[in-house]
């Protein structure tokens, strides 16, 4: 996840609070050239072009795993796009997952700009796609990571899935802001409408749940997870990585992998 410098926050909020787009550049990073893809990484794969739930058309890929394992829906981060994710989707891949990743409105290919409720829109598209392909949310498991993880969660509340692993998640937008910049959120906090509070949502989950965050994490703090996890209810795990940060390639650790097999078997058995 990235964050703003203070003094663009501070312009921001000091603008007009009628301006909603303002509020999207304080969160959103997209970036639309792709600069690679699954062929890279040696993973055969699907163009897919499908529509968010109101419509906006949408890219995504979708690389084909084991029919008999999973499939995992990823929702990523709030900067960049797909092909950012490449080495991810490869070690996906090697746990023998199915992988479907699409890129929100504005991001890489996908039409439309990035918002809240656009986010939520988008996932509900991907799920409709991976159900017309013969993917039921009984056989998806959601993976969001950091702001993707607020994304996975709505859709998980709205159609519960076999799994959802939530990967560095935030408590809430506000609590980014009053981490990042106290004094200045303690002032114009109440000019951002934007939500994505987990800590409020998360009683609410009917399904297996993984946590995974860094223990060095310095830009959504450890507490924060440990706040999420506190509240969800059973069932439930958390791994947190030794020293790893917020943008750390978690699969290069023993715990990352052991936790996802553990999840996996456990999905598998329900």
């Amino acid at each position: 996840m990235r964050v703003l410098p203070v003094l663009t926050i501070l312009l921001l909020f000091t603008s007009s609070p009628a301006d909603a787009m303002l509020e999207d550049h304080f969160l959103y990073f997209p970036e639309t050239t792709l600069i690679a893809t699954p062929a890279a990484a040696g993973l055969p794969y699907d163009e897919v072009t499908f529509p968010a739930a109101d419509g906006t058309l949408l890219h995504g890929w979708y690389v084909a795993g084991e029919r008999s394992r999973p499939v995992v829906l990823f929702c990523h981060g709030n900067a960049g796009n797909i092909s950012h994710r490449i080495d991810s989707l490869a070690q996906l891949h090697r746990l023998g997952l199915n992988v479907f990743i699409f890129d929100y409105r504005g991001y890489g290919r996908s039409a439309g700009q990035a918002s809240e409720a656009g986010t939520y829109q988008d996932s509900r598209g991907a799920l409709d796609w991976l159900r017309l392909h013969g993917w039921a949310a009984e056989q998806t498991i959601y993976f969001g990571r950091s702001l993707g993880a607020a994304v996975a969660l709505q859709l998980a509340l709205e159609q519960p899935p076999a799994g959802l692993v939530m990967e560095t998640p935030f408590s809430s937008i506000a609590a980014m802001g009053r981490h990042h910049y106290p004094i200045l959120y303690r002032v114009l906090g109440w000019l951002v409408d934007l939500d994505y509070d987990n800590t409020r949502k998360i009683t609410g989950l009917k399904s297996r749940l993984l946590f995974t965050h860094g223990s060095a994490d310095s830009i959504v703090p450890p507490r924060m997870v440990q706040k999420l996890f506190d509240l969800a209810p059973e069932p439930k795990q958390l791994v947190l990585i030794p020293g790893a940060g917020h943008n750390d390639n978690f699969f290069r650790s023993d715990e990352y992998r052991q936790g996802w097999r553990m999840f996996l078997e456990k999905v598998m058995a329900d």
